[in-house]
């Protein structure tokens, strides 16, 4: 028997490296079958003429920048409801396929026109050759560079990617006076203050949630008092975000009418989930579960909110350069006067981000949503929701935010935030009464100083440092090294084009 189980391990193992080997082929063949009806597509919308040969090749890289944006930024949508096993695998990829989808169709608007006209201000001599050129340059950098980081495992931001292609090609055609620098100056703040917002916000919203419902004495009581406002300010924000964007191009409302939408959904969302949550709360409470088991429905909420204002906010980064090239080959100018943004070239980005998630997405998932800090429902919530605000207020504002990062900020906030709750409670517990201290104000102040001397051998880590310094450091670099890949791009392409 023993050579016949020795030889069935190999035939297992032999299967085990077929299936990854096809599921390693299966993948890249899929992108490519998506990439070659991307060229179809663009051919058959496409106006023949002289340009019509590089508005097609632009359409091409859009699919495959939109393929990787899906990849590398899918984690900061659902990784969180992942990580907290609010979520299957495949349930978040079903979910943030069909809201990534919704975002950037609906929503998804004014992000495309920063990318696609405000970063880089061309001359109206300019030819429109060179603009295309100078787009194609930095959409085909920003791809490459990201595809590069997706697959060595690297959490790169590609809003950061796409900006800093345009940016370097933009430079390399006509110098650093063709830059809109008031524009960048802005995106540069937000970069900054994204993931800060996203780690305040989620810390926040976690100590609200700790006090309020975790740590009381009849924490389901607590939650079915607290739960239904918190389910319905999400909705109440979310349809107002929906009205004042998704629906623009048939009905402007005023900033009074978007409150009284925001606080009539908060009002019906308030009234729905209070017997929902009760009912759930109790049945939950019965089975012996713990009531971070409530959180599981509003964090599914939260993660489709989160997949929308994403979908709303990184289209941009796909076709965004696309749709200035449409623009400028139907003008024939350089700096046309509007950029209009095609359902084509919108439907590129909507289906390339949802193909590239599907695909290449799960690794990136998991460590989101796992390895920075330990994710529950509660804390995931918590996480999703701040995201999304962020990102919502990003999009209203035209702003290229990077959402790899304020999703990451608020998981470090959550976990940098439990930390500092953990580590006082274990200095607090190691201060001893001492004899002779009968002085109140110099025993606090040796509880104060034991606090401050706990050592950091006995300090808590909830949270891994080397994902911060990765992150840090592809902030640090992703800019430049497109910048300057995108740069070699255009003059190759200037070249052999003849510019």
């Amino acid at each position: 028997m023993a050579p016949l189980d020795k030889h069935l391990k190999k035939v297992t193992r032999l299967d085990e490296a077929s299936r990854t080997a096809s599921q390693a082929i299966a993948a890249p063949g899929l992108a490519g079958i998506f990439l070659l009806a991307v060229v179809i597509f663009a051919a058959t919308w496409t106006a023949s003429g002289p340009l019509s040969f590089y508005v097609i090749s632009a359409a091409l890289v859009g699919g495959y920048m939109a393929i990787y944006v899906g990849a590398n930024d899918v984690a900061n949508n659902v990784g969180p409801a992942v990580g907290g096993r609010a979520l299957t695998l495949v349930g978040a990829l079903v979910i943030a396929a069909i809201f990534e989808a919704a975002g950037a169709l609906i929503a998804g608007g004014d992000v495309v026109k920063t990318i696609s006209k405000n970063i880089i201000r061309p001359e109206p001599e300019m030819e429109v050759l060179a603009f295309i050129l100078i787009m194609m340059a930095g959409i085909l950098a920003a791809a490459m560079w990201v595809h590069l980081a997706t697959h060595i495992g690297a959490p790169v931001s590609t809003t950061h990617s796409v900006v800093g292609g345009v940016l370097g090609s933009g430079i390399a055609a006509s110098g650093f006076g063709i830059v809109s620098w008031p524009t960048m100056s802005a995106i540069a703040a937000s970069w900054v203050i994204s993931p800060v917002l996203g780690g305040v916000f989620a810390a926040c919203l976690y100590w609200l949630v700790r006090k309020a419902i975790l740590t009381r004495s009849a924490p389901f009581d607590a939650a079915r008092r607290w739960l239904p406002p918190l389910v319905a300010a999400m909705s109440g924000v979310f349809a107002m975000y929906l009205a004042l964007k998704g629906l623009k191009h048939v009905w402007k409302p005023s900033w009074s009418m978007l409150l009284v939408i925001g606080a009539a959904f908060f009002i019906v969302t308030l009234l729905i989930s209070r017997p929902l949550i009760r009912y759930q709360s109790r049945q939950s409470e019965a089975q012996g579960k713990q009531v971070t088991s409530l959180f599981v429905l509003p964090l599914i909420a939260a993660a489709a909110l989160l997949c929308f204002a994403h979908g709303a906010n990184d289209v941009a980064n796909a076709v965004g350069p696309l749709a200035a090239i449409v623009a400028a080959a139907g003008a024939g100018v350089a700096a046309p006067s509007s950029v209009p943004l095609p359902l084509w070239v919108l439907l590129i980005g909507a289906i390339g981000i949802s193909t590239g998630l599907a695909l290449f997405g799960p690794t990136v998932i998991r460590t989101v949503g796992e390895k920075i800090t330990k994710m529950n429902p509660s804390r995931a919530y918590c996480v999703a929701l701040a995201a999304a605000i962020t990102v919502l207020i990003a999009s209203t504002l035209g702003l290229p935010v990077s959402s790899t990062h304020i999703t990451v900020g608020g998981v470090f906030g959550i976990g940098l935030f439990r930390e500092a709750i953990s580590n006082r409670g274990l200095a607090k517990s190691s201060v001893q009464p001492q004899t002779g201290i009968s002085n109140v104000s110099t025993l606090n102040a040796t509880s104060e100083e034991a606090v401050r001397r706990t050592s950091k051998r006995e300090r808590r880590k909830l949270v891994r440092r080397q994902y911060g310094l990765a992150i840090g450091g592809a902030w640090i670099i992703t800019v430049p090294a497109t910048a300057i890949i995108s740069g070699l791009l255009y003059k190759v392409m200037a070249y052999s084009a003849g510019v």
